[in-house]
């Protein structure tokens, strides 16, 4: 009994702290005005309706849902195919994958980026200022976590067996695959998409060096708008928390 209070208060505690943080830029998003007291000297709803009304947000803020989607969309494509491929018919080539999806933690985003806009600001593809360059540079960001939760979910699987057992019932290989295998390790996929939606989001080395104000994200336009009203950048903030704590929620009741 003692035990299961102490972990309650712990898991209680950890709570509150983390929330801290969050319900203060709440607060301070919804106050008029917060000088030196210890509560704000009114609360109001102008700060969110100037902000819900300004096109420019608006626009970046399509702009980076856009990005992400597309991103999303294309690895899924690319990577769940070749993660299947490789676990299946070249199983010792995953610790050369483990490497290779790990080079890019060792570039600096700022590295990377400087290396890019030399590569492609000239030349016969000039993809700098678009959105397709940082959907190729997303690509390698969403890479390492698909891959992992992939191979996490197809270990837990006997995929063999599995595929052994629709090639006898007649199914050929890419119909097994998306009939046996793919609905089975659905819920590492899912997690893993939501985790990368969420971290694309709130990308700004890459978009802001490659793209800046050409093609505007969420968080290029937080960072034009720093110099501005604090209580302004506080209700962008917590639009963009309340955006994927809702999209966090849909996930997980659709994975239930």
């Amino acid at each position: 009994m003692r035990a299961s209070l102490y972990h309650r208060c712990v898991v209680g505690a950890l709570i509150a702290l983390l929330s801290v943080p969050i319900l203060a830029t709440l607060l301070y998003s919804f106050s008029r005005h917060w000088g030196a007291t210890i509560l704000p000297d009114g609360l109001t709803l102008d700060w969110y309706i100037k902000l819900w009304q300004d096109f420019r947000f608006l626009t970046a803020f399509a702009h980076s849902l856009l990005i992400a989607i597309a991103t999303l969309v294309f690895s899924t494509l690319i990577v769940v195919p070749a993660t299947f491929v490789v676990f299946y018919y070249f199983p010792k080539l995953d610790r050369w994958m483990n490497i290779f999806i790990l080079i890019q933690f060792a570039v600096p985003p700022v590295v990377s980026s400087v290396g890019l806009l030399q590569i492609y600001a000239d030349g016969p593809v000039p993809i700098i200022g678009t959105p397709w360059v940082l959907i190729g540079c997303y690509f390698t960001i969403v890479l390492p976590f698909m891959y992992r939760a992939l191979v996490n979910g197809l270990q837990g699987l006997n995929v063999r067996d599995l595929m052994d057992a629709a090639h006898l019932l007649g199914a050929s290989t890419p119909v097994a695959f998306l009939r046996v295998i793919l609905p089975n390790i659905r819920k590492g996929l899912m997690a893993s998409l939501f985790l990368s939606f969420s971290f694309l989001l709130g990308e700004f080395v890459f978009a802001n060096m490659l793209v800046g104000n050409r093609y505007e994200t969420l968080n290029v336009y937080l960072y034009s708008m720093r110099q501005t009203s604090g209580h302004l950048t506080s209700a962008i903030v917590m639009s963009y928390f309340m955006f994927t704590l809702g999209v966090t929620w849909i996930a997980t009741r659709l994975s239930r």
